[in-house]
């Protein structure tokens, strides 16, 4: 009988969720049988891709930004009591799925209380530095001692100085033992030929996301070339409006995703960690709107603006004219990195 290993991703924007796909295709390709935990968008996103796969729908952190990014950590603040609440249910939930549907193992991208004591656990991040301002002493320390429950960390990045994480995957002191498992991308590079001259990738919670769209539309509707436009939005069916020279699409598959990304010349979306990853294996061209308040994706931004890879700008900063700064940057490149699986793996062949 296959071993059934759950795979638990953070339902904050799609990126958890896409950067499981690679490992849930792993986890397949090695013979066990994965099984999706998440919510919201990030267990619909997963569904889609997955559907012969079993899934379990875990409560949900209820995360949302502030409408103003300079209240966004007072808001996360005023919404931990709601957070540690849903971690504890979540817990509870885990418990009973263990239990009933016979679980060898656990994969965490990020949920704070998905482990247990009964079966290896392990858990994915690329902050093991949680930047919050003059508070990341403080966000690391208390990250740290959730993340002390699980058997092992991984990193999907890689341990040398050239890295895409940077200080959030390489911090000075960590006690927790980790491993650094390499870049992980659903996407494989094509040798496409250029057919949109913009593609826009949006995700991430609200409202920030309907804000960044609002305003792209705005300006991209004086824009001669073609433009394609991803909402992120997972809904049951897709749909798709043409609006001037821009295409909007509600979401796309992942094999639609890949395909419409090659064939783009340059991507405008937030800094998330993943978007990082999925267009440094593509080799793209970019420019980085942070989500406002969003230490993590600013100092991302920042940090590839000042390596002279990815232009960036805060997200009032955005007109179309900051699109001529493209030129002078290099643009992402990937690592030729493949995660060793099988050995990753081996923690899940304990008895």
């Amino acid at each position: 009988m296959k071993k059934r290993i759950l795979v638990a991703p953070l339902n904050w924007g799609l990126g958890h969720a896409t950067r499981c796909i690679p490992i849930i295709n792993a986890l397949l390709a090695h013979g066990f049988e994965p099984v999706i935990a998440s919510d919201g968008v990030a267990l619909s996103l997963l569904q889609k891709e997955f559907p012969r796969l079993s899934s379990v729908e875990l409560p949900s952190y209820n995360i949302t930004y502030a409408k103003n990014g300079k209240f966004f950590k007072l808001k996360l603040l005023t919404d931990s009591p709601k957070l540690l609440k849903a971690i504890k249910s979540e817990k509870r939930a885990i418990k009973q799925i263990v239990e009933h549907n016979h679980i060898s193992g656990i994969i965490s991208d990020n949920r704070l209380g998905v482990y247990s004591k009964k079966v290896p656990s392990v858990f994915i991040t690329h902050q093991l530095n949680v930047l919050s301002g003059n508070t990341t002493w403080l966000s690391t320390k208390i990250h740290e001692k959730f993340i002390k429950k699980f058997d092992a960390c991984w990193i999907p990045d890689v341990e040398a100085t050239i890295n895409l994480s940077g200080k959030l995957g390489h911090p000075d002191t960590f006690e927790i033992p980790t491993t650094y498992i390499g870049p992980l991308s659903r996407f494989e590079k094509q040798h496409a030929k250029i057919a949109n001259d913009i593609m826009v990738l949006l995700s991430g919670p609200e409202p920030q996301r309907t804000f960044l769209e609002t305003k792209l539309l705005s300006e991209l509707k004086n824009y001669s070339g073609k433009v394609v436009f991803v909402n992120g939005v997972m809904e049951k069916e897709q749909t798709i409006q043409i609006i001037g020279n821009i295409t909007v699409y509600n979401f796309m598959t992942s094999s639609l995703l890949e395909k419409t990304i090659n064939e783009s010349a340059v991507i405008i979306s937030r800094s998330g960690y993943t978007t990082v990853m999925d267009l440094a294996k593509l080799n793209k061209k970019a420019f980085f709107i942070p989500t406002p308040g969003q230490f993590e994706q600013e100092y991302l931004a920042t940090r590839l603006t000042e390596l002279n890879l990815v232009p960036s700008c805060s997200q009032q900063a955005f007109t179309l004219d900051k699109l001529n700064e493209l030129d002078d940057f290099n643009g992402l490149k990937s690592f030729d990195y493949e995660p060793d699986f099988k050995k990753l793996f081996s923690l899940f062949e304990r008895k």
